[in-house]
């Protein structure tokens, strides 16, 4: 696939990198074209420095890896460039207060469903949101589910390939209106951490139903 990366932080750079390695096209994209040259030099691979117009423009899927107060601005220059129509927007932002995880939008709202509202054109998918970027960056010891939700059907099977070229499995837990729920469970896990306590421990390990058949 062809993917824009939106961001130069270590999400861009995990993803990026591992999407790369799985021969995807990539062209990255930032505010700094300092950054984004050297981050396109460090992945290697035929990985291009891009502006935001040329990362998103044709490209099968984007991923907004930017902090959730940076989206705003960033979104504004890839409208205006108009090239996002029917394009898979990826948004793994946490919109939640640091160290504590409270969600900072209003309830009944989610930071996906923002993203939405600034990119009408796009079909907005959320997921990757769950794990650090170091999840990404590292050999991980067990194959991680990446949950994610969406209402386009082609965008979220385009997002689940996605998903297990980085080397995890997809969960599809239904359309945009699940966003905010996901994006609590992110801030419950945040939570948790800073507060020193393990999340895996939080939750119980129930088995898995098998497939019916």
């Amino acid at each position: 696939m062809r993917i824009g990366i939106l961001g130069t932080g270590m999400m861009a750079a995990a993803l990026g990198g591992r999407w790369a390695a799985a021969g995807h096209d990539i062209a990255v994209a930032g505010r700094s074209p300092d950054k984004v040259r050297a981050l396109a030099g460090e992945l290697g691979r035929g990985v291009r420095a891009a502006t935001v117009r040329e990362a998103v423009d044709g490209a099968d899927a984007v991923l907004l890896a930017v902090a959730f107060d940076g989206v705003d601005e960033i979104l504004r220059v890839a409208e205006s460039a108009g090239t996002l129509f029917g394009t898979t927007l990826i948004d793994p932002t946490n919109a939640v207060e640091h160290g504590i995880g409270l969600h900072r939008l209003p309830t009944g709202t989610s930071a996906a469903q923002h993203i939405a509202g600034l990119a009408p054109d796009a079909h907005v998918v959320k997921a990757f949101h769950m794990f650090p970027a170091a999840h990404w960056s590292e050999p991980a010891a067990v194959r991680a589910t990446v949950p994610l939700c969406g209402d386009d059907p082609d965008a979220l099977r385009v997002t689940a390939t996605l998903i297990r070229d980085a080397g995890a499995d997809p969960a599809v837990l239904g359309g945009l209106d699940r966003a905010r729920q996901l994006e609590e469970a992110a801030g419950f896990v945040i939570g948790l951490v800073f507060g020193g306590f393990d999340p895996r421990a939080a939750v119980p390990h129930l088995p898995v139903p098998a497939p019916a058949a």
